[in-house]
């Protein structure tokens, strides 16, 4: 008998039918003699619906404890209803909410950090034959204030629940078959991996990929818990995310990722001195703008331009920030572009071969693609191109190095 996590996604909890649909994808793996823990998202579209009431309250800007009240009642709508769906069947089940499950937090409403789980009572629940049906997304913190984990929070409340009971495995059922090289919708020759490792999921997450949570990723990858992404509308197997050394196929380049998401800022002609970027990344790190790429190039006359990606949300309120912060940075002047995307390749098979960035830039070049700015780590190499480039790229690194084959190792370093 295994303990096993499963985690339902809004899309497949989105109505009556789909939700009965869930209860007999449970029931089958209660009844082949498992123990289960869902743990589920509010029904699709749910989440928008409670912040369009705020909305249309006039709240304006909502107390951030009461938007988080509001909010959490996605979730307990939908355990309620699973679990009468599981009565319906013959399967007993118990709902909990984050409170309820002992799922303990910080105190940052709407982007809440798990700090503990006390899993005594989901584990009276297993022991006593029941389905412990779980709302994910939500916390409670010391004060038994509600909290939430922020959006895609319901993988990391899975992720964290598994870990706490030490499962055999969590899987995550989603609307898609598994993790694929590439956006599907995007390049019909993109195919299902059958596994990749905690790190490249975590970077392709990172960077783009939306079939897991990033901090979902990094719990799983610290307690070591195999997830199986896989579709909640069939019965094939999916895609496993594994520690490195449980990888069979071992691909140069494992998934091309594109994020759309991102802004470029660049402030030209700042003093090259000590404690100019400090002055500047500092404030916006303190003003919750969070910094992807950066790049520095220094000039003969002692300058320096300062060239950075924000999340397109926050561009507005980082440039403007960055605009005030500039003459005392002795900038010359700040310059904004939203007409960006960043596009990567993913693969633990770059730490073994050489050329792979030569190649990538190869391709993109051959399309007539300009690079504005390059980042790589050991497993990545990413870039930031012109928005509307973002498909032609996509589709061209996916043939050169998923379709056509890797690179091929060379004597060349880059």
């Amino acid at each position: 008998m295994a303990l096993i996590v499963q985690k339902f996604g809004g899309t497949s909890v989105g109505d009556p039918d789909r939700i009965r649909n869930v209860a007999r994808r449970v029931a089958e793996t209660v009844r082949a003699g498992h123990q289960v823990a869902v743990c589920v998202s509010a029904m699709s579209g749910e989440t928008n619906a409670l912040v369009a009431l705020a909305e249309d309250l006039g709240a304006g800007r909502p107390s951030p404890r009461e938007y988080d009240v509001l909010v959490s009642t996605g979730e307990q709508k939908t355990i309620a209803l699973l679990c009468m769906a599981l009565h319906q069947i013959g399967v007993e089940a118990r709902s909990f909410t984050g409170a309820q499950m002992g799922m303990r937090t910080d105190r940052a409403h709407g982007r809440a950090r798990i700090q503990s789980i006390d899993t005594d009572a989901l584990r009276r629940a297993l022991d006593a034959g029941e389905v412990a049906v779980i709302a994910g997304f939500q916390g409670v913190d010391d004060d038994g204030n509600i909290t939430t984990l922020g959006r895609g929070g319901s993988d990391t409340s899975a992720v964290a629940v598994a870990c706490a009971l030490q499962a055999d495995v969590c899987e995550i059922l989603t609307d898609v078959d598994g993790v694929f090289t590439t956006d599907p919708g995007m390049v019909p020759a993109a195919r299902k991996l059958d596994r990749i490792a905690y790190e490249e999921m975590l970077e392709m997450a990172s960077l783009g990929a939306k079939v897991l949570q990033i901090r979902s990723v990094k719990f799983a990858m610290h307690y070591g818990v195999p997830l199986h992404v896989r579709s909640s509308f069939g019965k094939g197997e999916g895609t496993w995310v594994v520690r490195e050394e449980d990888v069979m196929e071992r691909l140069v380049v494992s998934g091309v990722t594109y994020n759309r998401g991102e802004a470029k800022i660049r402030v030209r002609k700042v003093k090259d001195a000590p404690g100019v970027a400090a002055g500047l990344f500092g404030p916006l790190s303190e003003a919750g703008i969070v910094v992807d790429m950066i790049i520095q190039n220094v000039s003969q006359d002692g300058t320096t331009d300062l060239t950075f990606t924000v999340p397109r949300e926050d561009y507005a309120r980082g440039i403007e920030l960055t605009q005030k912060l500039a003459p005392g940075l002795g900038a010359e002047d700040v310059e904004g572009d939203e007409d960006i995307a960043k596009v990567s390749v993913v693969g633990l098979g770059m730490k073994d071969h050489a050329g792979v960035a030569a190649r990538m830039f190869q391709v993109l070049a051959e399309e007539g693609i300009n690079i504005q700015l390059i980042s790589t780590s050991e497993i990545k190499i990413s870039v930031i191109l012109q928005e509307k480039y973002t498909e032609l790229a996509v589709r061209a690194l996916h043939k050169a190095f998923v379709e056509d084959g890797a690179a091929a190792p060379t004597d060349e370093r880059t």
